[in-house]
C-alpha cells in the first residue's frame, strides 16, 4: 500500500494531514530544513505532535535537508539528539556531512535522502543505500518509465512527489536565489526568483521559469504498481486547509474511490498555477507545463469545509477489537487490542441478575462501537457473557474509556533511543604553497594560446568534447592534465551514451573525471577512472569531505556559497579547489528554456539570455550535450586580482571556468590571471564569497 505522505508547517496542518487521513507527515524543528519560512515546531510542539501522530498511527518524518557550515554542526547535533528524543521517525536529509551526523548521533534512525540530494538515477539510489539510507525521494524531473526502472532495481525505499509546486531548477542544484539575494534555497531561505517575470534578450514580462503545480492523483495505481513506498504532497508553506483538502482527495483515491469532476475542482481551488501538469511523469516537457498564480482569493466554502475535518471532532482511523466477559464468578471484564500488539485490560463491577432484559452480545456491541471522539474505530468485539445478567450503560461506557485511554497512553509512548555523542571533525588546513590553477573551458574555441601557455594544472572539459574533438586536445602542455567534465544529470537512459564517450577519453590518455553528483561516482570507476568533486556536490562543511573521502573521491570543489573565512576553516582532508572566475550557473532545468521562446529547440546554436524586471541579464547555454539548459550570472565572479588572499585560504587548486567567454575574451582572462588584473565592478562580481548567504 502506498504512503500517503502530507506537509506539516505547523500543528494545525499537521492536525489536518492526520484527520484527512495521511499515514505520514513530515515537518520541520529547529534552523536545517529546506521550509524556514514556514511556522515549524518548537521541541515542545515536536514532542506534542509526535505524540499526537503516533497515538493515531501516523509516522512524523523531520526535515533536515539542507546545508550546514562547521560553525553550525553542533546546533545540527543538538536537533538531531532532541528529535531522537521526541521519536520522530525519519531524518530527510540533504548534506552528506548531515547524514554522517544522524549516524553518528542517531545510529538507529532512519535516513531518507531528500530531493534536495539531486538523486535521478538507479546509481544514486544505489550510492545513497550504501552510504545508509533507508529511502531516496528522486527528482521530480523523471518519467514514468525512469521512475518504474529504478523501483525494479533499488536496494531501498523509493519516494515520488505526487503533488505541489514544481522547481524549474533541478533540486539542490539552483544557486540562484543565494547568488542574487543572498538567500540560499539549500539553507531553507529561497526567495523564489523563478516565479517573477523575464523576456527573452529583452524584458517581456513573461514567465519563463513558473511551472504549473504537480499532479499525479491519476496515477496512483500506476505508483503503486511500479513498486513505489511513498507519495509525497508538496506545501509546508501553504495553508492547513490546502493540506487538508488535498491529502483528502488523495486518500479517498487511495481507498479505492474513482476521480470525479468535483475532486479535480477541490484540487484546482485549493492551489492552483492556471492548471497542473503531468508533464514531467508523461515525459512531455514544454510550454504546456508553465502557468503563474492568478487568484490569490481563497475559496471561503471549501476552506469552510476543509476545517471542519480537523476542528470538529475526530476521525476515528485506528482499528481495535474489543474482548469482554461478563459472568458470575469472574464479573466483568474489558480488553482491547489494536493492530501493534498492544492489549490493555480493566475490570468492571459485578454485573446484576437481569429483571427485564439481560445483557446480549448484540447490545455489547453496539456500546463497545461507540468510540466516537477517539482516534480508535471498533471492527469487532468478542465476548463471553453469562445468560441472565446485566450491566449498566454507564458501567460498560466506564470500562471502554479505562481501556482505551490506557491503549492511547501505550500508542503514544516509544523506548528510548540510544543516542552516540557529537565530536567534531579533525581539522587540516590544507597546503601552504600557492594554489595550482586549473581551467575549465565548454568550447573548442576556448583553448587559445593565451590559454595553453598558462599551462594549467588540470584541464577540465566536456566528455562529450574530448570524444567528439579528440585532436584539439594533442597541443596540451606535458604538464597539463586533461580531466573529463560530466554533465550533472546523467539519467539511466543516457548510461550507454556517456560509456562509450569515458571509453573515447580513456583511449585518449584520460584518467580522471570531475563529477558533481553522487549518482556517477559507480560509472565513472567502472570505465577506469579517479573521481574529482565538482560544485554539485554542495560541499560546505568539514563532515561532507569526509564523506567524499570515504566514497573514494580524490579532490573536491568547495561551495561558492561559502565566505573566505568558512573556506579557510574549511577541514581540507581532500584537495580542495575553489572556483574564483566565471559566470556562476544558477540553474539546471530538464526543460529547454531556448526551447520555451521559440517553440522547438534551437539549444544548439548557441546562448540566449533572460532579462529580468531590473534589467540584469542571465545567459543561457544547452548543458553539454543535452536539451537541458544552465542559466548562468550575467556577472563573472571574479578574484584573479585577490591571489595572495586565496593562497591563505589552504586551497590546492584555484579554477578559472569559461563558458560563453569567445577566444579573445578567453585571451585577456588569462592575462588578468598572469597580471592580476583589477577587478570590475560593472561587469564582475565578488559573489558570495565576500557576502555569504542567509
Amino acid at each position: 500500500m502506498l504512503e500517503l505522505l502530507s506537509p506539516a508547517g505547523s500543528m494545525e496542518a499537521l492536525r489536518a494531514a492526520v484527520q484527512n487521513g495521511a499515514d505520514a507527515v513530515y515537518l520541520g524543528y529547529g534552523s536545517f530544513h529546506a521550509r524556514q519560512g514556514a511556522k515549524n515546531f518548537t521541541a515542545d510542539q515536536l514532542r506534542e505532535a509526535v505524540k499526537y501522530c503516533h497515538i493515531r498511527g501516523v509516522k512524523v518524518h523531520l526535515t533536515l535537508n539542507t546545508l550546514a557550515t562547521d560553525r553550525e554542526l553542533s546546533k545540527v547535533a543538538e536537533i538531531i539528539r532532541t528529535a531522537a528524543l521526541c521519536d520522530v521517525d525519519a531524518f530527510i536529509v540533504q548534506d552528506l556531512g548531515i547524514v554522517s551526523l544522524c549516524r553518528q548521533i542517531a545510529p538507529q534512525m532512519p535516513l531518507h535522502a531528500s530531493t534536495q540530494m539531486s538523486v535521478h538515477n538507479l546509481e544514486g539510489v544505489r550510492q545513497a543505500a550504501a552510504m545508509g539510507l533507508s529511502r531516496v525521494v528522486l527528482a521530480r524531473e523523471l518519467d514514468r518509465e525512469q521512475i518504474a526502472h529504478i523501483c525494479r532495481n533499488s536496494p531501498v525505499e523509493i519516494e515520488v512527489f505526487a503533488h505541489g509546486a514544481l522547481c524549474m531548477c533541478y533540486s539542490g542544484q539552483c544557486y540562484m536565489s543565494g547568488v542574487i539575494g543572498r538567500r540560499s534555497g539549500n539553507r531553507g531561505q529561497c526567495a523564489q526568483p523563478c516565479r517573477l517575470p523575464y523576456g527573452y534578450s529583452r524584458f517581456e514580462n513573461k514567465y519563463p521559469l513558473s511551472l504549473k503545480d504537480n499532479c499525479l492523483v491519476h496515477a496512483l495505481s500506476e505508483l503503486e504498481a511500479m513498486g513505489v513506498a511513498s507519495i509525497k504532497i508538496e506545501g509546508r508553506m501553504k495553508r492547513p486547509e490546502y493540506v487538508a483538502t488535498v491529502t483528502k482527495v488523495y486518500r479517498d483515491v487511495l481507498d479505492g474511490a474513482r476521480i470525479g469532476r468535483q475532486q479535480l475542482t477541490d484540487l484546482r481551488d485549493a492551489f492552483s498555477r492556471q492548471g497542473f501538469t503531468q508533464g514531467y511523469y508523461a515525459g512531455k516537457t514544454g510550454k504546456d507545463m508553465f502557468g503563474i498564480r492568478t487568484d490569490d482569493a481563497p475559496n471561503d466554502a471549501l476552506y469552510s469545509k476543509a476545517r471542519a475535518t480537523y476542528e470538529k471532532g475526530e476521525n476515528p482511523r485506528v482499528p481495535v477489537r474489543f474482548y469482554a466477559v461478563i459472568t458470575r464468578r469472574q464479573g466483568s471484564m474489558l480488553a482491547v487490542q489494536d493492530g501493534d500488539g498492544h492489549i490493555c485490560k480493566t475490570v468492571g463491577p459485578a454485573p446484576d441478575e437481569a429483571i427485564n432484559r439481560p445483557i446480549s452480545e448484540e447490545l455489547l456491541q453496539a456500546r463497545l462501537s461507540k468510540t466516537g471522539g477517539t482516534p480508535y474505530r471498533c471492527t469487532g468485539v468478542r465476548c463471553v457473557i453469562e445468560p441472565g445478567l446485566t450491566l449498566s450503560a454507564a458501567a460498560i461506557n466506564t470500562m471502554r474509556r479505562d481501556v482505551l485511554e490506557h491503549l492511547t497512553a501505550l500508542r503514544g509512548r516509544r523506548e528510548a533511543p540510544r543516542l552516540g555523542s557529537f565530536t567534531a571533525s579533525m581539522h587540516y588546513s590544507g597546503p601552504t604553497a600557492p594554489p595550482k590553477l586549473t581551467v575549465g573551458i565548454t568550447n573548442a574555441n576556448q583553448l587559445t594560446r593565451e590559454l595553453l601557455e598558462a599551462a594549467p594544472a588540470m584541464l577540465y572539459a566536456p566528455v562529450h568534447l574530448i570524444a567528439q574533438q579528440p585532436r584539439i586536445f594533442d597541443r596540451l602542455p606535458a604538464q597539463t592534465e586533461l580531466v573529463a567534465v560530466l554533465p550533472r544529470i546523467l539519467q539511466d537512459r543516457e548510461n550507454n551514451k556517456i560509456v562509450q564517450q569515458l571509453d573515447a577519453a580513456y583511449e585518449l590518455g584520460v584518467r580522471k573525471v570531475l563529477s558533481g553528483n553522487i549518482g556517477q561516482f559507480s560509472i565513472a570507476r567502472s570505465r577506469g577512472f579517479s573521481i574529482c568533486g565538482d560544485f554539485g556536490l554542495n560541499v560546505l562543511n568539514s563532515r561532507t569531505m569526509l564523506e567524499l573521502r570515504s566514497l573514494g573521491l580524490i579532490s573536491a570543489t568547495a561551495s561558492f556559497e561559502m565566505t573566505l573565512p568558512q573556506l579557510r576553516d574549511l577541514s581540507k582532508v581532500l584537495p580542495t579547489e575553489l572556483i574564483v572566475y566565471g559566470r556562476q550557473p544558477l540553474m539546471l532545468t530538464e526543460n529547454c528554456i531556448i526551447k520555451g521562446r521559440t517553440g522547438s529547440c534551437a539549444c544548439r546554436a548557441g546562448a540566449t539570455k533572460l532579462i529580468d524586471r531590473t534589467g540584469a541579464e542571465f545567459h543561457v547555454l544547452r548543458d553539454g550535450d543535452s536539451c537541458r539548459s544552465v542559466i548562468l550570472n550575467g556577472k563573472k565572479l571574479y578574484w584573479l586580482d585577490k591571489q595572495s588572499q586565496l593562497r591563505r585560504l589552504g586551497l590546492s587548486f584555484v579554477r578559472v571556468q569559461f563558458t560563453t567567454e569567445s577566444p579573445a575574451e578567453v585571451s585577456r582572462v588569462m592575462e588578468g590571471w598572469r597580471t592580476g588584473a583589477d577587478f570590475d565592478p560593472g561587469t564582475c562580481t565578488r559573489g558570495l564569497y565576500a557576502r555569504g548567504v542567509e
